[in-house]
């Protein structure tokens, strides 16, 4: 039986490890079993299966067709841009890495708590566990009603013997102003406009289909409304309550699978030992080093997938390690190689000249995952060669990694030639988590 784990746009390897882990110590899944049986799909992708499930669609939906999914949730916003590869069979792509933010409804009620604070902080209702109780009673119906059009708005926290009039309590109801509880919207909503807009950028999108639980708030609609209709986009809203689109949307797209591309989050690479090279690298002498072959390096970021890039079950990335001996190795010495793959998230472009220690990337170069092949087998497949510059012998293993993406997750397997024929090993991806 499959399992779906449905999680925010900005999870990666590292969380989806933690829940694979958990499920196995629980027992819902075999340690054995984990791989087949256990699936993870975005919060974003989910949602868009949900929306166009329960949206009128025939309208506007054709081929080419751009449009964004905004699942606004409890904790987190994410936000994914679409296009429409096909009509009829639907054929989804994502257009570019999706968007995710911490501005989910949580925080308008957090928000809220600091707005009660202030405004009671000299009341006889200031203590922590009364505000606790009135931001409690704001999440379960103030905040779902307001829509910024109220005159005043009631908290309904006490019974008929706690009255404060001069701050607005009688009876047990506290009253606030609408510019009080927009207050508590204001910060939210600009980081999740913000983020749309990000997602958005100079492109013509027309649609905006919003879901989620936050999603209902009547105030929150109305001001993406304003936003973005500012720019010529429509926001659109399910037919039914969405706040289980996320759980929903999972079932539908594991009966349908809509989306066949999906977006690269980062710049994905490894650390690459390149030819030194006195004008590219100008500046960098003191990281220059010698391989075996007496061959002058540097350490370089060598981006193997590209942020956007589009992944589908036909995409492979593949790139050639040799590995140098001075004298032939054994099985043993052989052994296990690993690579490291790295993810850039810092502004602009990565260092073009890297540190030889790995354990101190720059800021913004974090581990993803490690792969690791098994070499032992290769003995016979070595070259003897010598470097014609310096003269010096060494014994080389020459393998091609590649990393594939299949039922939506990356993989990685071993190429190398022996004898003239081409060979494929298995490759293991450990996240960083695990490391």
């Amino acid at each position: 039986m499959p399992i779906i784990f449905c999680t925010p746009n900005g999870w990666d390897m590292s969380e989806h490890a933690f829940l694979t882990e958990a499920a196995i110590r629980a027992g819902i899944v075999k340690h054995q079993d984990a791989e087949e049986q256990l699936w993870f799909i975005t919060e974003g992708e989910a949602s868009v299966h949900y929306s166009l499930a329960y949206t009128k669609t025939a309208e506007w939906l054709k081929k080419d067709t751009v449009f964004a999914v905004t699942d606004a949730g409890g904790s987190t916003v994410d936000s994914t841009l679409y296009r429409c590869r096909s009509k009829s069979p639907l054929v989804l792509e994502e257009v570019c890495a999706s968007a995710c933010v911490q501005a989910g409804g949580v925080f308008v009620d957090r928000a809220m708590q600091n707005v009660l604070e202030g405004k009671l902080s000299t009341s006889n209702y200031g203590d922590a566990e009364t505000i606790a109780i009135m931001v409690r009673q704001f999440e379960l119906k103030t905040k779902r009603i307001f829509d910024g059009s109220q005159i005043s708005n009631i908290i309904n926290f006490g019974t008929p013997r706690d009255n404060d009039k001069g701050y607005g309590i009688v009876k047990g109801k506290l009253t606030l102003t609408s510019d009080e509880v927009r207050a508590a919207y204001t910060g939210v909503i600009s980081s999740i406009t913000a983020s749309c807009q990000g997602l958005l950028g100079s492109r013509r999108v027309q649609h905006l289909l919003l879901v989620g639980g936050f999603g209902e708030s009547p105030y929150l609609r109305d001001q993406l409304k304003l936003k973005f209709g500012e720019r010529g986009t429509q926001v659109v809203t399910v037919d039914e309550p969405s706040r289980k689109a996320a759980a929903d949307g999972a079932v539908i797209w594991y009966l349908t699978q809509l989306v066949e591309g999906r977006a690269a989050r980062f710049d994905y690479g490894i650390y690459s030992g390149e030819i030194y090279d006195s004008v590219v690298h100008r500046g960098h002498e003191d990281k220059v080093y010698l391989d075996d072959a007496g061959s002058k390096r540097v350490w370089t970021f060598r981006i193997l997938i590209s942020k956007d890039t589009i992944l589908n079950d036909a995409w492979r990335v593949s790139w050639s390690r040799h590995r140098l001996f001075p004298t032939r190795p054994s099985p043993r010495e052989l052994g296990v190689y690993e690579s490291l793959i790295y993810v850039w998230q810092g502004e602009g472009p990565a260092p073009p000249v890297l540190d030889a220690d790995y354990s101190k990337p720059p800021l913004g170069l974090r581990v993803m995952f490690t792969i690791k092949a098994d070499l032992s087998s290769l003995c016979d497949s070595m070259e003897f060669d010598t470097n014609r510059k310096t003269g010096r012998q060494y014994w080389k293993v020459n393998t091609n990694l590649d990393i594939i993406f299949t039922n939506m997750k990356l993989k990685a397997r071993l190429r190398w030639m022996d004898k003239g024929a081409e060979r494929i090993g298995p490759a293991t991806m450990i996240p960083a988590s695990k490391l």
